[in-house]
């Protein structure tokens, strides 16, 4: 939680150098007249002046910068200004929220909040309108340029030059017109290239200084950091589906190098200098400028700028949703004999959930097949059904058909996990309630999940686990496209889509009394059938690939190498748990992987026992011919599960998490594997 700053104990002492010194108004402008007297700090005198100010004073006096300023500069060009602020519009968004949270708490504290530019140029503020005014007498206020070569030490140009959160405190200031002001600064930081591309900082009068100032600006600078964190992942994301999507074409032996819209590598592979046929001696890493570059930046300009040294195939500018996103550049490797390849056509998309995107990522026949069918139900209003297993992403399916549809992402989707809610609290979760209509019900009444919905999409997730007595309810709402909440006669309209995703074979529940067949109809006017991982091919190399990129880039770390032996591997093994499960094992090998290269050695014990046929089983395991009438697949996923039971000591939830599947899934497969549970 962010506190507001605080009158302070008068004796209270001012931190920044380790160990902490006392403040003294007096002792230090003493020292601050000796210093401009002598030009410098005498060798071996003593002084309460903390060392990072005396190194500061040193910088202002050796700019000339005139001691008896009484304010910073203003920038009186509007347009220029407007020019700035656009160029940083990412920085101004990311601190919209830490500046509205703290803002609120400045007005009766004598403080203001400050963001600024990489170079010190005021670009937002908010708070105390009394401060805000006074800041307006020195031109700390928007336009007003505060770096230290220009103004001397101060909060915001020494926190900048520094590079670290400081505060600078009265008398501390080199120039004399700002020494009525306390501030504390702390940079903001690209999460891309780790490079300051701002500041925040809090200022006021003297008396509003607390030593927890430097820390609450150092807090705002990482809640600032990690919104532009999230949103480089978002458009990192998009940017490799526009690649993916890309027509392209290379060889076997080709670099791939992926810029963003300013230039920056954000993704590399097979770019080693030794595969390379002209490749000059260089490491594309992540962050670096390769290209100054822009929307309105040729293709024939990336390649000339690029063409010193690099044998470039290709340049392909990407665009995401008719939107200039970056560039890929192929580079020509080694000759090999080969040709270049077209690559079969790839789907990508983007799907945002909010704080958070994923994406989709496929190119098999069965895979594009579904997606193609997704695309055709977008813009309908029939109910879908998506089946498949567990992990193979059906609920991706459903916010592909919502981004798809007319309304797209301003329309409603709500999701509902039917096996996740309560049986007696299952009709007030999708019908809602009014006030008293049972034990432990909202006072006020409380619209369900249908209501909530209304104009958009509702997933019910896991159908199959909706209780029996309740389907009829469900049935008559779909078909009077009205709701009447629990305990409430009253007839509410709703326009509601519904998308229904199950992992069972629910044509046999119907049979055994589970499901109601006319809901099963009724839900399924449209089936999309996902295909497990194992049915879709090279799609686990596109998918390891993508994983590596995205999982790499979160983390801050390379992306890993995975060998063709690590990759032959991966392609056999049968995955239960599905792309889930694919997720789980690349995120698992990025935080233990050490040298940045996975070889076979380094998977789990579970992906070691998929060489079987479908009769063999281990020597001396006491289960020969268990095996009659199952595939190999399927002894491949029991013997996976014994294994995973084996290194998890029989802790389910940790055996299903290194699965990628659910406690349900994994308690069915085991019961039909007759599985026993292992202990210590």
């Amino acid at each position: 939680m962010l506190v507001p700053p605080q009158r302070p104990n008068p004796r209270q002492g001012l931190t920044g150098d380790s160990p902490e010194i006392n403040y003294s108004d007096r002792a230090t402008m003493v020292a601050w007249e000796g210093f401009l007297s002598r030009g410098r700090f005498s060798p071996g005198t003593s002084t309460d002046v903390r060392t990072l100010i005396q190194a500061s004073w040193q910088r202002s006096s050796s700019a000339g910068i005139n001691a008896e300023t009484r304010e910073a500069p203003l920038l009186q060009d509007s347009y220029e200004l407007d020019v700035v602020r656009h160029s940083n519009h990412n920085l101004v968004e990311a601190a919209r929220t830490p500046f509205a949270q703290l803002g609120s708490l400045l007005f009766d504290c004598g403080a203001m909040l400050i963001l600024t530019d990489a170079d010190g140029l005021i670009i937002d503020t908010i708070g105390d309108p009394q401060t805000l005014k006074d800041g307006r007498r020195i031109n700390l206020e928007v336009g007003g340029l505060w770096n230290e070569s220009i103004v001397g030490t101060n909060g915001i140009g020494t926190a900048l030059w520094t590079g670290e959160p400081i505060f600078v405190h009265a008398g501390e200031h080199f120039c004399s017109g700002l020494k009525s002001w306390t501030c504390a600064g702390a940079p903001i930081r690209d999460p891309l290239d780790r490079r300051v591309i701002g500041l925040i900082d809090l200022s006021g009068r003297p008396s509003i200084f607390q030593r927890h100032n430097t820390a609450l600006v150092a807090a705002a600078a990482r809640e600032i950091q990690e919104t532009l964190a999230k949103r480089q992942r978002k458009e990192n994301s998009r940017l490799m589906e526009a690649f993916l999507n890309s027509v392209h074409t290379w060889g076997p032996e080709d670099g791939v190098v992926i810029l963003d819209r300013s230039g920056r590598v954000v993704y590399t592979r097979n770019t080693d200098s030794t595969g390379l046929t002209n490749g000059p001696d260089i490491e594309f890493e992540i962050g670096m400028q390769l290209v100054e570059m822009s929307e309105t930046t040729a293709q024939s300009d990336i390649a000339d700028t690029l063409s010193d040294g690099l044998d470039i195939r290709d340049v392909r500018p990407l665009r995401f949703e008719n939107r200039f996103c970056g560039a890929a550049v192929i580079l020509r490797g080694r000759e090999t004999g080969s040709s270049p390849v077209s690559r079969p056509q790839t789907f990508a998309a983007t799907l945002d959930y909010g704080d958070a995107t994923t994406s989709m990522v496929g190119r098999s026949k069965a895979f594009l097949e579904a997606i193609e069918l997704a695309k055709r139900v977008a813009d309908t209003t029939v109910s879908v059904l998506v089946t498949g297993e567990t992990g193979v992403g059906k609920e991706l399916f459903a916010r592909l058909i919502h981004s798809l549809s007319t309304n797209g992402a301003d329309a409603p989707y709500i999701d509902v996990n039917c096996g996740a809610v309560a049986k007696e609290l299952f009709g007030a979760e999708l019908f809602g309630h009014v006030a008293g209509a049972f034990t432990g019900a909202v006072r006020e009444g409380k619209p369900g999940k249908f209501e909530l919905a209304d104009g958009g999409i509702l997933c019910l997730d896991e159908i199959g686990e909706m209780p029996l007595d309740l389907q009829p309810y469900l049935l008559r709402v779909l078909e009077e496209r009205a709701v009447y909440r629990v305990g409430d006669n009253k007839r509410r309209k709703v326009d509601v889509r519904l998308i229904s995703l199950t992992n069972r074979d629910l044509k046999t529940d119907i049979e055994v009394g589970k499901f109601r067949r006319d809901l099963f109809y009724r839900i399924g006017t449209v089936t999309i059938h996902v295909p497990p991982l194992r049915e879709r091919g090279g799609d686990i190399d596109l998918l390891i690939d993508y994983f590596n990129e995205t999982t790499s880039q979160a983390s801050g770390e390379t992306p890993m190498q995975f060998p063709e032996a690590t990759r032959e591997v991966l392609r056999t093994y049968p995955w239960p748990g599905n792309v889930r499960e694919l997720r789980n094992l690349i995120e698992q090998l990025n935080l233990l992987s050490k040298d940045r290269h996975v070889r076979p050695g380094d998977l789990p014990p579970e992906f070691h026992v998929t060489g079987k046929t479908g009769t063999e089983t281990d020597a001396g395991d006491g289960e020969a011919g268990e095996d009659s009438g199952l595939t190999r697949l399927e002894v491949a996923e029991r013997d996976a599960i014994k294994q995973a039971l084996v290194a998890k000591n029989g802790n389910l939830t940790r055996v299903a998490k290194s699965l990628g599947i659910s406690r349900p899934t994994l308690y069915r497969k085991m019961q039909l594997y007759d599985i026993r549970r292992v202990y210590e």
